[in-house]
């Protein structure tokens, strides 16, 4: 049920479909005998149109979560593993094209790839299923591994999750199939902005790891990129990302509302 609700509601939530919803709200409601209060819904949802493409208030949201965990520290030595969480694949497309198609965030796998190297010794995870509501059997670990291997990752040092639909069950497959002993050191590598949420899962499934945080969404946060897709697309992963980790928090499924270095 909460994964359908994630799927559904928390779409809803996004800024960029709220508005959207709230204009074409306003614009039946002008058809009908409640006309004024229609022109009402379609300018308040101009005005945050305006407010949220026009300003840095979706860097604002985001700078918070990217900054929370600091760059990786090699000096403490080489990592036992590397778990590199999906969300840059997808599947489906990937399929249907007879190649891999990855969307934001594909430095993920991409430093994956470059840890994969420095570090010979280390077992690389891909955890990642179908994320659809209706899954499907398209699993983003089958990319994701067709892409290491084709940057040269040996495929004797990939382990597959395929199972997981969402962070939360990343945590719990993801531990259920290294079985990490007392000791070993594992990366955990995905989107600077999504590690708080993960972390919070990681540590709450008991398996404690090591943040390396990639793709970056936000430089000087009050840069003015003009009227923009771009501080739509900031506001809502980073609305997306706090109600995550308000959600996770009063499911139990962490211990800390905005979890931060150990």
């Amino acid at each position: 049920m909460f994964f359908v609700l994630s799927k559904t509601l928390g779409l809803l939530a996004l800024p960029t479909n709220f508005m959207i919803a709230l204009g074409l709200l306003g614009a039946i409601l002008m058809l009908t005998r409640f006309a004024v209060l229609g022109r009402r819904l379609v300018v308040c949802a101009m005005l945050l149109l305006a407010i949220v493409g026009l300003t840095p208030l979706g860097s604002l949201m985001l700078a918070p979560l990217e900054s929370r965990f600091p760059k990786w520290d090699p000096a403490n030595g080489a990592p036992d593993g590397i778990i590199v969480l999906g969300g840059p694949v997808d599947s489906d497309l990937s399929v249907m094209y007879g190649m891999p198609v990855t969307v934001a965030g594909a430095d993920r796998v991409i430093q994956a790839a470059v840890l994969a190297r420095r570090y010979p010794n280390a077992r690389i995870l891909f955890t990642g299923g179908s994320a659809n509501l209706i899954a499907t059997e398209a699993k983003e670990a089958d990319v994701g591994a067709e892409i290491l291997l084709s940057l040269g990752v040996p495929k004797e040092r990939l382990l597959l999750e395929r199972q997981s639909r969402n962070t939360y069950e990343n945590a719990i497959f993801s531990k259920a199939m290294i079985a990490p002993k007392p000791g070993e050191r594992w990366l955990l590598v995905t989107s600077a902005y999504h590690m708080p949420r993960s972390v919070g899962l990681f540590r709450k499934a008991g398996f404690p790891v090591e943040p390396y945080p990639v793709d970056w969404r936000v430089g000087r946060v009050l840069d003015f990129d003009g009227i923009s897709l771009l501080g739509l697309r900031r506001a809502d992963i980073a609305v997306r990302e706090w109600v995550g980790l308000l959600a996770y928090r009063l499911r139990g499924r962490t211990d800390d509302l905005f979890p931060g270095p150990a």
